[in-house]
């Protein structure tokens, strides 16, 4: 069986050729053993999930290029541990991420805490290549391989009264220095989505990027990734969700509300209060290279415009 999904990134833009290589060794590995010394245990036997059961996107060819894996897994904003891009990496390995559980409560039918492994049991994984533009300037583009959030949703059974869907991360200020000492931001981290953003076949559940299950520094276990949004908007370790009736107040929403709107769509034509959005460095790229231009909905309009056809978005950020 094949499913396949919609071109919406090019070939040039992906995994460099070797890497891509090690990716496919690593899966079928996993086809064949369907346990690794490094996966955690949500991945680690045939009753269970593998990583082998991945379903690929199909790519179109353009002029941008391609992130490189160590790149993206040593370049991430991960406050909970510190303030700078790079030492997150080595401060987020002793999080404790195995068992792992997300509850679902709210304006739903079926409340209940699910268990990561019993969540996983019950999807298709998909390998999607998204690119990802950071409120910040710079943008990379990554294979991300999960499934849909709407899949989850939908076993909880949201009600009609559901308007909205608030998500928490993990609370762990035994493992993660900023958040015990309570820095810059109130944790835990708190984003929301609209429920037609949330149900919108694009917004993802990620559990691993090339090809392997997800750094922890890059939101292990499981993170979300709405693609056409600023990525502070894609919470990281997420352990609850909640249905509502009205919008949740959000952690950057909250302490900058002039700078970080709750919606957060990439637009260039809206400037962030101390910087404009109209062009974005890509990671990777030589100091003189030249600065890629923004696109509305970082290139998704096709797919997700419709959602804010209502909405004035030369004045909203």
């Amino acid at each position: 069986m094949i499913i396949k999904t919609k071109k919406l990134i090019s070939s040039s833009e992906i995994t460099p050729p070797e890497i891509f290589q090690e990716r496919r060794k690593f899966i079928r590995m996993l086809g064949l053993t369907m346990v690794g010394a490094n996966i955690p245990s949500a991945f680690a036997s045939e009753d269970k999930i593998s990583l082998a059961n991945i379903f690929r996107n199909t790519a179109l060819d353009n002029s941008l290029k391609s992130t490189p894996a160590e790149l993206v897994q040593n370049y991430t904003n991960y406050y909970e541990f510190t303030f700078n891009k790079d030492d997150s990496t080595k401060l987020a390995q002793s999080m404790v991420i195995d068992p792992w559980s997300v509850e679902i409560s709210g304006e739903v039918e079926k409340p209940q805490v699910y268990h990561l492994e019993d969540i996983l049991s019950k999807q298709t994984l998909e390998e999607r290549i998204y690119r990802f533009r950071c409120v910040e300037g710079w943008s990379m583009v990554v294979p991300w391989v999960g499934f849909s959030l709407s899949n989850l949703l939908k076993i909880a059974q949201p009600l009609s009264t559901a308007q909205f869907v608030k998500f928490t991360t993990i609370q762990q200020p035994e493992t993660m220095p900023n958040q015990r000492d309570k820095k810059m931001l109130e944790f835990p981290y708190v984003e929301g989505l609209r429920i037609d953003e949330a149900m919108h076949p694009l917004t993802l559940l990620a559990v691993g990027m090339y090809g392997e299950t997800l750094p922890k520094q890059n939101g292990a276990p499981l993170r979300l990734v709405v693609p056409w949004k600023y990525g502070f908007k894609s919470i990281k370790a997420i352990v609850k969700i909640e249905l509502l009736k009205k919008p949740p107040l959000t952690t950057w929403n909250k302490s900058a509300p002039q700078e970080y709107g709750f919606y957060a769509n990439v637009n260039p034509s809206v400037p962030h209060p101390r910087w404009s959005q109209n062009s974005e460095r890509l990671l990777g790229s030589g100091f003189f290279t030249p600065r890629r231009q923004t696109e509305l909905f970082n290139g998704y309009g096709e797919q997700i415009a419709s959602l804010y056809q209502d909405m004035d978005l030369r004045h909203f950020f």
